[in-house]
């Protein structure tokens, strides 16, 4: 395999925001405690071992023996899940949902920086023991993100009528749908047909992905682990106190001309229940649950807290907070989205005295088979050219070789002269002639650039074969316009590549903020 690199501000694909907190652009550094290289990590081992809770390591362990009770355990994953309760073990974390058989190739790139950094930090801290970790988004209630993937250019769709919080549902219906897969995904069959929830299939797939790598998933939908977050929830839903946090930083935010990526509202948990996630919202002196019959006043909703904190799951803005409050995490690794919606956090965790994580940017990359790059080759492009738009591709190839001079450059800057000159002239007559003129300059130029735009499109009728190559190759490099990492499932690699894993392992460096072009 080799590996190329193209800087993030060539891709064309992220925003200025995230770009920004890549390149340490000073206006965000009051929202983030220490930028993400492997010499920071130090102070934040630090931090966090001075606040982290003894009592809170010993009930994550227990919790994570439990669910792994009915999952063939490779010795890696139990050490890793014993080590938690010393005092010199920390995590680095990802989390995402419970996509269909991994979902986009993005969630394979989340894992895979995880369990690198934690293999750099042990190199470079040799002293500390750092379990990577996957935290299912097994809360989530959102069926019609995850319910669909895309493999070999054709998207299967798992049909359920089942509600509430995706990590609780049945896997009915899943082992029929793999039947339907072309070639060998029995890995995921196995994993349907054993798993009695959604939650279970996910991590016994993932296991066999990745336990060799020493990989934890957690599952957060948890008694004891919400246990632990009592007084957020009851500050949250009856005192709002995280909205006034997140608000404040968003109006900064804002300020900056940046734009926020979440809204907070005024209470951050929703009710969870079996079939049920649904949002709480205030009603005068009551608490409610929408589209319910469930009802709190204050004295219930403090004792519904005390005796069944599970109920309560958290929304995109607590979510970090309960992570970091249950984990002794050093660093969140996530795309960019995810990351600068951090950024709206800080607040919220000094609040709460909980060390503000790295946040750590997910690799990010793409994958190019052997046949596609020779097409590339005969295109005459760089891997660079084709992170353009389509249109400009097609005009960058036929201004390099359609061996006609296609552009009214020289033309269009006669014509820029020559207006200028009569405007100087014209307005030595009358002063308001000069406007007129202007604006008749401009008028030719749109003239001329139109003209431009026919020459060029005559052009690509001549070359449309070789546009039409062209265009193949984008589509598959970029499938449905997209980058290619958050629409196509690594399926469409792994069987012909069985060392697919391996070889991202291999080759994708956590630390090094670059897009990563990988080809066979």
């Amino acid at each position: 395999m080799h590996l190329s690199k193209v800087p993030f501000s060539q891709t064309n694909a992220f925003t200025n925001f995230f770009l920004d907190y890549i390149y340490q652009n000073a206006k965000l550094e009051p929202f983030y405690g220490r930028y993400p290289n492997p010499d920071n990590f130090k102070p934040q081992i630090i931090e966090k071992q001075k606040s982290f809770p003894r009592k809170n390591r010993e009930i994550v362990s227990v919790v994570l023996e439990n669910q792994y009770q009915n999952i063939p355990l490779k010795d890696i994953v139990l050490d890793n899940i014993r080590s938690i309760r010393e005092d010199n073990t920390f995590t680095v974390v990802t989390g995402h949902q419970l996509n269909i058989c991994t979902g986009p190739l993005y969630f394979i790139y989340k894992i895979i920086t995880v369990i690198n950094t934690c293999r750099v930090l042990k190199d470079r801290y040799p002293d500390f023991n750092f379990v990577p970790v996957y935290w299912m988004a097994s809360e989530d209630h959102d069926y019609n993100e995850i319910k669909h993937f895309r493999l070999l250019g054709r998207k299967y769709t798992w049909v359920t009528n089942q509600q509430g919080a995706v990590g609780r549902f049945s896997t009915e219906g899943l082992p029929h749908l793999m039947e339907t897969l072309p070639g060998d995904v029995s890995l995921f069959t196995r994993a349907y047909q054993q798993g009695k929830s959604l939650s279970e299939a996910v991590r016994l797939y993932v296991n066999d992905l990745f336990g060799d790598q020493g990989l934890v998933v957690i599952d957060a939908d948890d008694r004891q682990l919400k246990s632990l977050i009592r007084p957020v929830i009851g500050e949250d839903i009856m005192e709002h106190t995280p909205k006034k946090l997140v608000d404040n930083a968003s109006s900064q935010l804002e300020s900056l001309g940046y734009k926020i990526q979440v809204y907070c509202r005024a209470v951050n948990f929703f009710y969870l229940d079996d079939h049920l996630r649904n949002r709480i919202e205030p009603n005068g002196a009551r608490f409610d649950v929408l589209d319910t019959t469930i009802s709190f006043d204050e004295s219930a909703l403090v004792k519904a807290i005390e005796d069944t904190p599970e109920k309560f799951s958290p929304n995109v803005i607590l979510r970090p907070l309960y992570q970091e409050m249950v984990l002794p995490n050093l660093a969140y690794t996530g795309g960019p989205a995810e990351v600068v919606y951090w950024l709206q956090l800080k607040d919220v965790f000094e609040h709460y005295h909980i060390p503000f994580p790295i946040l750590l940017p997910r690799n990010f990359a793409m994958i190019i088979e052997n046949h596609v790059q020779k097409k590339i080759g005969k295109t005459g492009l760089s891997i660079v050219d084709f992170f353009g738009a389509k249109n400009e591709l097609f005009n960058q190839w036929i201004r390099a070789h359609s061996g006609k001079d296609l552009t009214v450059k020289k033309e269009a800057e006669i014509v820029r002269s020559q207006f200028e000159q009569l405007r100087i002239r014209s307005e030595e007559i009358d002063k308001t002639l000069g406007q007129h003129v202007a604006a008749a300059g401009k008028c030719t130029l749109d003239r001329i650039g139109k003209i431009e735009k026919k020459m060029i499109r005559a052009e690509k009728r001549v070359h449309r074969e070789k546009l039409g190559q062209i265009e193949a190759v984008k589509d598959i490099l970029f499938p449905n316009g997209g980058l290619q990492e958050r629409t196509d499932n690594f399926l469409n690699f792994y069987p012909a590549h069985p060392e697919f894993l391996q070889m991202l392992l291999k080759n994708l460096d956590p630390f090094d903020f670059q897009f990563n072009v990988l080809t066979y």
